[in-house]
């Protein structure tokens, strides 16, 4: 797990080996262990890098193969590259290191771009071949590893982190308005957009070419297919089959020459991942985040799982660690935060950023759980908000309708009053239905429409989670692995009957969505099974009682922390007259929408902390 970052001059000129290492400084605390640079020519590649396997010299960075064809600039890991090893050396390579990066070397050199197809892993990197002088990024099918990339005149550069490409020189920051427009309305950005003009974040599961001459060009090589099997098994062999590759995929991931640990948040996944971890590595470390109720209410009484994870340390044998967070943390960490995490994404951040903090005191590898909620159906009372549709585009209205998270579309026109000249023609519903591309017209059953939710959630909500788990971890020097991404897994994942992920949907038509009354209680109420064959098949790893409870999101108390002890912060960041948000945002419309959350007329804790991490966005980067 590195940093990488480099630069490609369009017009042949040489790159720059000083602007290069400034741009690998700028990113060194994804990589404390070591850094390097290559220039050949035009291209320059630069590396940080964190020794996870082979801890020698022989794994360093830039690395290229014995004839110096290709050069490779990698972060991430290669699970499977042992497997890949041994069928490259019967082929009659010879290997000089122990590291997987002179595997994926190897494999490129070998199969090229269909390499990809054999990777199961997490990375990006970038591939120069010297002999054709041409460059390709490349990153992970489900976007685990950020590429950021921004072309300047004729100047290409690229990097793991955005603050590389700012340590260039020749690009200056503007805010892109468009995007701005995207995350306020999603609190995500759909697109390859980022606050950053001109920068772009290269998609998961695609690959960017690029040569002197030409302008770049992107191509996807993996997408998500959620899909019902034509001939379903017998629900007792998937349980067998998931448990068999859940159990694959988790110690595959333990492949290591440091010291793994895992995060333990008292959940299901998170436990269950520890669980089978804790069989392989005695006194395996692991690591909690607790949340101080003293001032919470209502449902936040929920939010501090340091009980049930104290419990399943306590099952496991592992060695645990605990933090506690109060309502001035967040405070104190928001403008460290702000510079690490670049653009802000889904949810409140600032209590990963702390466990990771945590972890990384102990361990430089830590298991996590992200991802068995966006596989196995984890939020089912936001799929059955559009089961029960006309047509496909019934269900983008209705599905888009649910996912305007911060501001809905009747206020949007008078918050981006300042800027609304810029953005007008900007349709966000439009964005929301692009996610689909060729998924749009396969839509017949209600099973159809939950597939399609899964498959949206996984673009986007699962992608936002990514880069924000990514950021936050690499800014200690920890690289998070996360076992529920594993290929094989996935593979079976997507093709898992819907019925066996939620409950029955003929019931859950029968509550339209046009019915009167109080819908969001009943539907919770119906709905809040959710991972029903992940729940059976993890009861072999956890306590029953784990599997049994309902979802509990990873998040701080803040929306009563914003009506208390963070009200005074919430109020001199927001309401200054010298904000700089109001450059872009209409004074009156957003403290009206403040004035709302404060007085306890509606919960905008997610406006609020979005207002609060684009006001430091503003003061770190512009």
């Amino acid at each position: 797990m590195c940093g990488v970052a480099g630069i490609f001059n369009l017009d042949g000129a040489p790159a720059s080996a000083v602007l290069l290492r400034r741009m690998t400084d700028a990113i060194a605390h994804r990589g404390p262990d070591g850094e390097g640079q290559h220039v050949d020519g035009a291209c320059g590649l630069g590396h940080r890098r964190l020794s996870i396997i082979d801890l020698s010299p022989a794994g360093r960075q830039p690395m290229a193969t014995a004839d110096g064809g290709f050069v490779v600039s990698y972060n991430g890991e290669l699970y499977n590259f042992e497997e890949l090893r041994t069928e490259l050396q019967a082929l009659g390579h010879a290997f000089h290191s122990r590291s997987d990066t002179e595997v994926l070397l190897a494999a490129w050199a070998r199969w090229g771009e269909k390499a990809l197809d054999r990777f199961n892993g997490m990375y990006a990197f970038a591939m120069w071949n010297a002999r054709e002088r041409t460059l390709t990024l490349a990153r992970d099918r489900y976007g685990i590893k950020p590429l950021y990339y921004a072309r300047v005149g004729d100047v290409f550069l690229f990097g793991s982190e955005v603050k590389a490409i700012l340590a260039h020189g020749d690009y200056r920051t503007t805010l892109d308005k468009e995007a701005l427009l995207e995350y306020f309305t999603f609190q995500n950005f759909f697109t390859d957009r980022t606050l950053f003009s001109d920068v772009r974040l290269l998609p998961a599961g695609c690959l960017l070419r690029i040569a002197a001459g030409r302008a770049p060009e992107v191509a996807q090589y993996w997408d998500f297919r959620f899909r019902e099997p034509e001939r379903p098994a017998r629900g007792e062999e998937y349980v067998e089959e998931l448990d068999r590759l859940f159990r694959q995929a988790v110690n595959r991931q333990l492949v290591s020459d440091v010291e793994v640990g895992a995060h333990l948040s008292g959940g299901m996944d998170s436990g269950s991942i520890t669980g089978v971890a804790a069989r392989q590595i005695p006194s395996l470390k692991s690591f909690t985040c607790g949340f101080d109720l003293h001032s919470a209410s209502g449902l936040e009484l929920g939010f501090d799982e340091r009980e049930p994870a104290e419990h399943m340390s306590y099952l496991f044998g592992t060695e645990h660690y605990e933090m506690v967070l109060k309502a001035g943390d967040m405070e104190r960490v928001m403008p460290r935060l702000a510079r690490h995490v670049e653009e802000p994404r889904v949810g409140q951040s600032y209590p990963n950023f702390y466990v990771s903090q945590l972890a990384s005191k102990f361990v430089k590898v830590v298991l996590a759980g992200t991802g068995g909620d966006e596989l196995f159906g984890g939020y089912p009372w936001r799929y059955y908000r559009a089961v029960v549709n006309d047509d496909f585009e019934h269900y983008v209205d209705k599905y888009y309708r649910f996912w305007q998270r911060l501001i809905p579309n009747t206020a949007i026109m008078n918050v981006f009053g300042p800027i609304w000249g810029d953005v007008k023609h900007v349709w966000t519903r439009d964005i929301f239905r692009d996610v689909f591309h060729e998924h749009a017209h396969t839509l017949i059953r209600p099973e159809d429409y939950v597939n399609h939710s899964l498959y949206f959630e996984a673009k986007t909500f699962l992608h936002g989670l990514l880069v924000v788990e990514d950021k936050v971890s690499m800014a200690h020097g920890l690289e998070t692995r996360l076992p529920f991404l594993d290929n094989d897994l996935v593979d079976f994942a997507v093709q898992v009957p819907v019925a066996l992920k939620l409950g029955n949907l003929g019931e859950v038509v029968r509550l339209n969505e046009n019915e009167p009354g109080d819908k969001t209680r009943r539907y919770f109420e119906k709905t809040r099974d959710g991972k029903l064959l992940l729940r059976r098949a993890m009861t072999r790893h956890v306590p029953e009682a784990v599997t049994a409870r309902a979802k509990q999101g990873f998040s701080a108390p803040d929306a009563s922390w914003y009506r208390g002890e963070s009200i005074d912060y919430v109020r001199r960041r927001l309401l200054d007259r010298n904000a700089r948000i109001y450059e872009y945002l209409d004074r009156s419309s957003v403290t009206a929408l403040v004035d709302e959350h404060l007085s306890g007329v509606k919960n905008r804790r997610l406006f609020i902390w979005s207002l609060l991490s684009f006001e430091q966005w503003c003061e770190t980067f512009l």
